[in-house]
């Protein structure tokens, strides 16, 4: 079921994953199973048991290209070393779930693409995007909601 949802901004904490497209794949759970092991090192983390990605579609800077894997805090304070800060604007997101394998996760995502244009919305491919993990423990049985930022 896809839905419409409105979030405040939004404070990140985590690690940054920056490689060639067809890498991260392999690359965003080596940095989410990394993130898992250190997520005790960071402070006013609001649930540790949810990881944020966050991305911009088409990324104009350099600053904004890549892939974070995050969790979302209260507040930034004594930010663990290697990791980074993101903050996500007040925005509003088309929200559609994926459970199954990441090598699925573009059928659900040309899925939410559908209804978005299909409802009279459009896509913010120079905002972020987010998708919220509920389970990332193993890349082939993954639950996560898929935000696109919309207008």
């Amino acid at each position: 079921m896809t839905e419409i949802k409105q979030c405040s901004e939004i404070k990140l904490v985590g690690i940054r994953v920056f490689c060639p497209g067809n890498e991260y794949i392999e690359e965003i759970p080596k940095a989410s199973k990394q993130l898992s092991e250190r997520v005790h090192e960071i402070k006013n983390v609001l649930n540790p048991s949810l990881q944020h990605g966050a991305f911009v579609v088409d990324s104009c800077s350099d600053e904004e290209d890549g892939y974070w894997v995050c969790v979302e805090v209260s507040d930034y304070e004594d930010i663990p070393e290697n990791m980074v800060t993101l903050r996500i604007p007040a925005q509003r997101y088309a929200v559609i779930r994926h459970k199954g394998s990441n090598e699925k996760i573009r059928d659900t995502y040309s899925k939410l693409h559908q209804w978005i244009e299909g409802n009279g919305y459009r896509r913010l491919m120079d905002q972020w995007h987010l998708e919220v993990f509920h389970d990332w423990s193993n890349p082939k049985e993954i639950e996560v909601e898929l935000m696109d930022t919309i207008m």
